[in-house]
């Protein structure tokens, strides 16, 4: 491919050579899965089997994509490559979408409908000092039956769950910054932003770190918590994991940033990841109104 040619302006659409990594991915993900369900039964072997398969994961993934960037670097990706990116992002969190909407939907139907009809009077049979009750709503239910789940306090949207809020929406307005500094060509503005925004990031997951702590330590309030502990539990961990991918992301984003990568006309690698983040941001606010205030 010449020098010449300018990034975007590619007169075909690329289609790379057969490669490597999907095989070697799919090989340290098998050590990764094999490994989990041993470790869960206790051999001593399976810890050592994840550790191996993450680190060979981890080494591909950094092998292909480089592969990647230095593609898109060199000029090969033309603007049908940008559409078909564009429309595979779009359908990555549409699937995410489902993901926790499937979530939501668990915590709505053991809410609305499990919960109160396991209080009913033909169910007061088989539990009778069962309470139809959800625990945020009266103090002491534990939304299970009597004598099966121990005693715990909810956890309130005061002080850390709203202070998490305001890191991701504070976040969302400097990627927006940094965003907008790229399109105008002022490269220093938007690695600066951008650190802010990774920095925020960092700051949420502590935090919710420390809200897990405070769950397990104070309110007694674990996975093990019956409905509740578990929804609460799924629902606050994976948006957290997807806190710390999104994180990851915006980090190696702007190291991308540092060496000079992305243009004001074409950067799609960084519209990519304050897409993914923004949808993070409003997942939270669901999960901060849905699971904290109700």
């Amino acid at each position: 491919m010449s020098a010449a040619i300018q990034k975007g302006q590619t007169p075909y659409y690329f289609v790379p050579g057969p490669s490597r990594h999907p095989v070697m991915a799919a090989f340290g993900l098998f050590f990764v899965i094999l490994g989990a369900g041993q470790w869960v039964n206790g051999s001593e072997w399976a810890p050592y089997a994840v550790a191996f398969g993450l680190v060979w994961w981890l080494v591909v993934l950094k092998q292909w994509f480089g592969d990647a960037i230095r593609e898109s670097e060199s000029g090969l990706y033309s603007d049908r490559i940008d559409v078909s990116f564009r429309w595979s992002m779009a359908w990555f969190i549409f699937s995410e979408v489902m993901f926790f909407g499937a979530f939501f939907g668990a915590l709505y139907w053991a809410r609305v409908h499990s919960v109160p009809e396991l209080g009913n009077m033909e169910h007061q049979l088989l539990w009778p000092d069962f309470k139809g009750l959800w625990p945020t709503v009266a103090a002491g239910a534990t939304g299970s039956p009597a004598g099966v789940v121990e005693p715990f306090r909810t956890m309130g949207p005061w002080p850390l769950p709203t202070i998490n809020t305001a890191l991701l929406l504070t976040s969302g307005v400097t990627l927006t910054v940094a965003h907008h500094a790229l399109i105008a060509n002022q490269r220093a503005k938007t690695i600066a932003f951008m650190w802010i925004t990774v920095l925020l990031g960092t700051v949420f997951l502590v935090c919710q770190g420390y809200e897990y702590y405070e769950a397990y330590a104070h309110l007694n309030l674990k996975l093990t918590s019956g409905v509740y502990g578990s929804t609460f539990f799924m629902l606050t961990g994976f948006h957290g994991f997807h806190v710390l991918l999104g994180t990851l992301m915006l980090l190696f984003i702007t190291l991308r940033l540092q060496k000079g990568h992305f243009t004001p006309q074409r950067h799609f690698g960084f519209e990519g990841a304050a897409w993914y983040w923004h949808f993070v941001d409003v997942v939270w606010l669901g999960l901060y109104i849905v699971v904290y205030w109700m």
